[in-house]
């Protein structure tokens, strides 16, 4: 049986390339199953706000996320979407962010109903 190399290269190449996006999904899957398992065992809702350094960087700087309009459209759609006497549950790890972005998410948990919790699990500055 003879081996064609270059073939072998190929396949070696397109595996190479698709392995970082197989893992990003696979965490992905066990994140969201961790929050389910978390959703069932607590009977609530659970509203992640995780902003965290990234491992790239732009001239050197490395480049980091913070709460913007965007995220506060996220979370307010979440805890729209949460029935009145579900209770929430908002883990919550940022370096803070725009202050119109953190006063909207604030005063909708605290129009919401049923109990709200926050987690901080590592750190929650400035707006956080």
């Amino acid at each position: 049986m003879k081996v064609d190399w270059g073939s072998l290269f190929w396949i070696f190449l397109i595996f190479s390339s698709l392995q970082p996006l197989l893992n990003r999904r696979a965490q992905e899957f066990r994140r969201l199953m961790a929050i389910r398992e978390l959703e069932q065992k607590r009977g609530s809702r659970v509203i992640l706000l995780i902003h965290r350094q990234e491992s790239i960087s732009f001239l050197g700087i490395p480049v980091s996320r913070y709460i913007s309009i965007e995220d506060s459209e996220q979370v307010l759609r979440a805890i729209r979407l949460t029935p009145p006497n579900t209770p929430i549950d908002l883990i919550l790890h940022t370096p803070g962010g725009l202050v119109l972005a953190t006063e909207q998410i604030a005063r909708a948990l605290i129009r919401h109903p049923a109990k709200v919790t926050v987690f901080v699990p590592h750190y929650a500055m400035s707006g956080g």
